[in-house]
């Protein structure tokens, strides 16, 4: 079977990995925006993950003309009001690591009794005519007053995972990918793949 050429809508290389290990056993090659000259990274434009997802992927498919698969997450906190949200990776600002949104979620948490907190992911996969397919995960736990643990990124440390008795930052990449809201919405994905190919070739699902 000859490949399909899906368009991951990022620059991050680390992502890309990501959907290649997914699906590496599959027909669909993916390739990052790296392989197209002038295409910028996106501003976030949506009231959702999923509208964010949505309409990342089909600018992106129909300025290249083949499909393309994009993906929004973040971490929303009840005691904030639904924040940090879609704006999660700049938190602290424009130009904000990970330990500075860090150290502003936990200011904002100060003194709050409810911790509860969810990371959510949402993926989409677009062709160039608009047609779109979405895949979401969420992930449950609870916003700590301190971080623990050393491994994974972005808010890993100060989110803790009942179930596991452990944060995010405290479990192996593979313990992550178990649970996670990224790997939920990925397996998802894997789970349905005839029947994304299927629509990506256009046959009845």
């Amino acid at each position: 079977m000859s490949k399909i050429v899906v368009v991951l809508a990022t620059h991050n290389e680390g992502k890309k990995r990501e959907y290649e290990l997914l699906l590496k056993k599959s027909p669909i090659e993916i390739k990052g925006l790296c392989h197209f000259q002038g295409i910028p990274e996106f501003e976030k434009h949506g009231r959702t993950f999923e509208e964010v997802a949505t309409k990342k992927a089909q600018c992106v498919s129909r300025m290249l003309g083949v499909p393309a698969l994009a993906d929004d997450s973040g971490i929303v906190v009840e005691a904030l009001n639904g924040s940090p949200g879609l704006f999660s990776a700049r938190y602290a600002g424009e130009s904000a690591d990970d330990y500075q949104n860090n150290l502003k979620l936990l200011k904002e948490m100060r003194g709050k009794e409810n911790r509860d907190a969810s990371f959510f992911c949402a993926i989409a996969i677009a062709k160039p005519a608009g047609q779109v397919l979405n895949y979401t995960g969420r992930c449950s736990g609870i916003i700590l007053d301190k971080p623990v643990g050393t491994n994974g990124f972005g808010y890993d440390p100060i989110f803790y995972y009942p179930p596991l008795n452990k944060t995010f930052a405290q479990l192996s990449p593979d313990e992550k990918n178990t649970v996670s809201h990224r790997g939920q919405a990925m397996r998802k994905l894997g789970n349905d793949l005839n029947r994304i190919l299927a629509w990506l070739e256009g046959r009845e699902m």
